[in-house]
């Protein structure tokens, strides 16, 4: 028997959308994994203080790891729709709201759901 709170299995359902994606891109390295722990851990609280945002857990944590792995290995993931010559990191979208997804933000391209990068990089 499961006896997760709603608060849990939504917080474990994030952090999975957040790992496929690392894991599919092949940067699931254990110091990655930290930094997704981090976010759970600092979403856990902000969700705690602000019940109604559960549900924008997934895209809070997507954008929490992608600015942390900016400030120490540089921009991820990158755009798969643009050039070569114009590397750059996907968006999420929306900000601050349900179903977040990747975007590419110069062409205005909805790339992937969060957690669904996997097939867009053909992994």
């Amino acid at each position: 028997m499961d006896h997760a709170t709603p608060l849990e299995q939504a917080l474990h359902a994030a952090r999975a959308l957040v790992l496929a994606d690392l894991v599919a891109l092949e940067v699931a390295e254990a110091d990655v994994v930290s930094l997704v722990e981090d976010s759970v851990t600092h979403r856990r609280w902000w969700v705690e203080q602000w019940p109604e945002g559960v549900d924008y857990l997934a895209g809070l944590i997507a954008q929490d790891v992608q600015d942390k792995l900016l400030e120490k290995y540089g921009r991820w993931p990158l755009c798969p729709v643009c050039s070569q010559d114009d590397l750059h990191a996907l968006d999420v979208e929306p900000e601050l709201g349900p179903n977040p997804h990747w975007v590419c933000g110069k062409q205005g391209v909805k790339v992937a759901s969060v957690g669904r990068l996997g097939p867009v990089f053909g992994r």
